[in-house]
């Protein structure tokens, strides 16, 4: 018997405070929110066919291993058309970020509550496609 798994349908990402990741998920990365079928606190964005789920953990507390290189730390990675204008954006909002530490055209932010993500423009770069 062979398993295969096919598609990577979304990330669950956890968040103490609902209204401030709202804010930067929709205002800074400018993510499109869809329904939810549930009635629990949380939101829903759409990329592409993937999604990524914010859940609300009033508890949240985020640590890293690695303050200094953030891409070595549990993180997702989105594409983008433009890094400039991420980084104009990014800097806009007061938002920390970390250019890679590889050299590629890539850059690591955090949302409000920790939550690491990377912003890429060259996913032909990704591992995955490395064989």
């Amino acid at each position: 018997m062979t398993m295969q798994i096919v598609k990577c349908l979304h990330t669950a990402i956890l968040v103490s405070d609902l209204e401030k990741a709202e804010q930067f998920y929709s205002q800074v990365l400018g993510l499109t929110k869809v329904d939810r079928p549930f009635s629990y606190s949380g939101i829903w964005y759409q990329i592409g066919d993937y999604q990524i789920h914010l859940i609300v953990d009033s508890n949240l507390k985020i640590t890293h291993q690695n303050e200094e290189k953030w891409g070595r730390n549990p993180h997702f990675a989105l594409t983008v058309t433009d890094l400039e204008a991420v980084k104009e954006k990014l800097h806009h909002y007061q938002c920390p970020y970390q250019m890679s530490a590889s050299g590629r055209p890539a850059l690591f932010t955090q949302d409000p509550d920790g939550n690491i993500i990377e912003l890429t423009m060259n996913p032909e770069h990704s591992t995955l496609n490395n064989k």
